[in-house]
């Protein structure tokens, strides 16, 4: 007798680059199966250690991670970093957080009011702030923190690694407030500031978990839950929660590309291949 094979593991990630307790990185852990994304557990890491860890496992998946892959390439070529992206990934990682803020402070001094950050090419589309921003949000030092650790832990990069060699983790740069604005526009569903978690924002993240529930976005895929994990993640104002079930879901959207036969999971295949792309922009 036959046996079926079991779904690819699929996971969702909400990056953060100091992880705590009150604030850790959350994975959302799921698979797809007829235009279904079953979220089966959440996983809190609340150290870099341990997030490292955990990317190490002896494990197959398919991740969408909420953290940039890639600098803007006029950052690059200003700065006369290495152009090809593992090489340009291995020199920023070897910088200190605080040389990463003076050098792209003083990139920043040098240019007009208006263009002071460098753009990646998927940040319009996007919606996405420029991943060279080192506050507001950090995102310069979450690819930091994160994007060296994923290599470190074997995944493959589609678009910004050559397939040189099998491997079991494919990761994929997500980003869970386009696919939360495709929902709810300019509505706001979340905060890290105890005096901002209003009424409306929770009746957002309820209109959004519909949404998805329903298979209301044009990624055409419905999300299904527990009623315990719909309570979980109405009830976390941070939004984390969410935020890793929505990179779930493009995760999910990029699985049924590769399916399809599409050999960069639904990236374009004119995707600048230093900078990366956002998976479903």
């Amino acid at each position: 007798m036959a046996t079926s094979t079991p779904p690819l593991q699929l996971l969702g990630c909400d990056f953060s680059s100091s992880p705590t307790r009150r604030k850790p990185v959350l994975l959302a852990w799921g698979t797809l199966s007829q235009g279904r994304v079953q979220l089966q557990r959440l996983e809190r890491l609340e150290t870099l250690d341990n997030f490292a860890a955990c990317m190490a496992r002896d494990e197959v998946w398919l991740g969408g991670f909420d953290m940039p892959f890639g600098l803007p390439r006029e950052l690059v070529e200003t700065l006369g970093w290495p152009r090809e992206w593992e090489a340009c990934i291995g020199h920023y990682a070897a910088l200190s957080r605080s040389e990463i803020r003076d050098c792209f402070a003083a990139f920043c001094d040098a240019r007009p009011v208006g263009g002071k950050f460098a753009h990646r090419a998927t940040d319009r589309p996007a919606g996405s702030s420029p991943s060279m921003k080192w506050v507001n949000p950090p995102v310069a030092y979450m690819l930091h923190a994160g994007v060296p650790r994923l290599l470190a832990a074997g995944v493959y990069v589609p678009g910004l690694q050559p397939r040189a060699k099998a491997t079991a983790k494919v990761a994929l740069e997500a980003y869970p407030g386009l696919l939360a604005r495709e929902v709810l526009g300019q509505r706001s569903y979340k905060s890290d500031d105890r005096a901002k978690q209003t009424p409306e924002r929770l009746i957002a993240r309820k209109d959004l978990l519909t949404a998805l529930e329903l298979g209301q976005t044009r990624l055409g895929l419905r999300l299904k839950l527990s009623h315990a994990q719909h309570d979980a993640l109405v009830d976390d104002a941070s939004g984390d929660s969410l935020d890793a079930v929505l990179c779930l879901m493009q995760a999910a959207w990029a699985q049924t590309q590769h399916v399809a036969g599409a050999p960069l999971y639904g990236l374009p295949a004119d995707m600048d291949t230093l900078e990366g792309w956002i998976v479903t922009a």
